[in-house]
């Protein structure tokens, strides 16, 4: 089926709304929380766990796989969809952000990011063409434009001067997305810094160019938590309406639930996976962190209100234990209790805009959270 967006549902309280995503590979209810597969793998658990858990469409690092196993190797099993056993709907990013945050070496010129590489070194030129053409072969679901992200702080210069490259490379990528005629969906990213004058001007250059998808980059890059809410606050509604609006890099639970109640549709983030192999753990009354001495001889489930395989199954004591012994289980039922939390937490989400009780759920949802474990 072609690439479609229908908003299904909208909060009269708040910007929060639902729609249906509609790929090649199925639908996908939003808002929806991706979890990050960044080499074709969600640490430590597999599809059939992802599947179990509730997620309907995952996210790979263009980057990381041009790197390793490389397109060749992707090419013989027809993308990444078929190598890593994955059948539902995948988005990848461009790569610019890892050349940004990850290389050593790298420097931005109109052409492209040129960089060495991480593993061996090797010298690498990324152009925006190369990037729509590494997402295609990739066989990623929803692409993305390749973008210049910055740090924070950053001036206003640089933050225009990066805003300007990333619409002229937008522009390329359109050009080169469309000579393709590839039955997935390209994404524009408004970048701008911090600067709403610079964010609208972004959003604006971008609506020219039309994309089926826009997404608000440059986020959480060093900024404050306040700063970067307010960054949000004022990109999401510049975005069209009709249009899917996906935050890229965000967050914690706190963060989904503030920017959805902005009008967000799609969001990514490590955290959930991450924080699962150090031991922190995400519920309904805020997190926890399984290494606590206090969880040694804890019969509890993890959190009452989950139903995730890891709750049914496994105490806290148990987990601390095996957090203590250094066993790699913990890993993956960690994980598995994290992401099922957030891909929960989303679907009740969803539930309350559908029934227009966005705004009470939101509210109970935060008095939960600061209650604490």
């Amino acid at each position: 089926m072609p690439f479609n967006f229908s908003v299904t549902a909208e909060s009269t309280e708040t910007r929060a709304r639902t729609g249906t995503l509609t790929t090649a590979r199925g639908r996908v209810e939003t808002p929806i929380f991706m979890p990050v597969g960044t080499v074709g793998s969600v640490k430590a658990v597999s599809p059939e766990d992802l599947e179990a858990c509730g997620a309907q469409m995952i996210l790979g690092n263009t980057y990381h796989l041009y790197l390793r196993p490389g397109c060749e190797v992707l090419d013989r099993f027809g993308g990444l969809h078929r190598f890593m056993n994955w059948h539902k709907p995948i988005l990848t990013d461009s790569g610019g952000f890892q050349i940004f945050s990850m290389t050593k070496i790298s420097k931005v010129t109109e052409e492209g990011f040129s960089f060495q590489s991480h593993i061996d070194v090797s010298a690498h030129l990324i152009t925006p063409e190369d990037a729509v053409a590494i997402q295609s072969r990739i066989g990623a679901d929803v692409i993305m434009c390749l973008d210049q992200c910055l740090s924070h702080p950053s001036t206003e210069a640089a933050a225009r001067e990066a805003l300007e490259l990333t619409t002229r490379w937008a522009a390329r990528c359109k050009a080169a997305w469309l000579e393709k005629k590839a039955d997935n969906a390209l994404f524009g990213i408004v970048q701008g810094g911090m600067s709403p004058q610079l964010r609208r001007q972004s959003a604006e250059q971008l609506m020219t160019i039309d994309f089926p998808g826009f997404a608000v980059g440059g986020l959480s890059v060093g900024e404050p938590k306040e700063l970067m809410m307010e960054t949000a606050d004022c990109t999401l509604p510049l975005l069209p309406r009709e249009k899917p609006r996906y935050v890229m890099g965000v967050g914690t639970p706190r963060d989904l639930v503030q920017l959805a109640g902005m009008g967000a549709d799609m969001f990514d983030c490590v955290m959930p996976t991450r924080n699962a192999r150090n031991g922190q753990l995400f519920t309904s009354a805020g997190t926890l962190n399984i290494n606590n001495a206090r969880f040694k001889a804890d019969t509890r489930a993890i959190d009452p209100e989950c139903g995730c395989y890891t709750c049914r199954n496994f105490s806290r004591s148990y987990l601390h234990h095996l957090y203590r012994c250094r066993e790699i289980l913990v890993h993956r039922l960690n994980t598995i209790h994290n992401l099922h939390y957030y891909l929960s937490l989303m679907a009740a989400m969803r539930e309350a805009i559908s029934q227009d009780r966005f705004g009470a759920f939101a509210d109970t949802f935060f008095r939960k959270q600061a209650a604490g474990i």
